[in-house]
């Protein structure tokens, strides 16, 4: 259903901002151990959940500006936005079932 998709500084405000749908934000770098065990499980809930929730990642190795702007200060941050604003935030490495709750309370 879902898939994650790539999210840079310049379509940040427009995919994450302006969505009508909420979205999860997944801070990565590829340097981040823990940011790899992540990863599959926000692969995980955007097939479960991608048709009312987006799915995204942003490397911050190549997009520093949107990370500083957000106050991601570790990785992995995971964040979540409805209409705009940010209504969760996660720092580390966190459990399907902790993710999967922070998206169902939106929905």
């Amino acid at each position: 259903m879902g898939a994650v998709t790539d999210v840079t500084d310049a379509d940040f405000e427009e995919r994450v901002l302006k969505s009508d749908k909420p979205v999860m934000v997944d801070y990565w770098a590829d340097w981040c151990g823990p940011c790899k065990q992540v990863s599959p499980i926000i692969e995980e809930l955007a097939q479960t959940y991608g048709d009312k929730v987006t799915f995204v990642k942003m490397d911050t190795n190549t997009n520093p500006v949107t990370p500083a702007n957000n106050h991601v200060l570790g990785l992995p941050t995971i964040q979540v936005y409805v209409g705009g604003e940010l209504v969760k935030a996660f720092k580390g490495a966190k459990s399907k079932s902790v993710l999967k709750s922070a998206i169902e309370e939106y929905l």
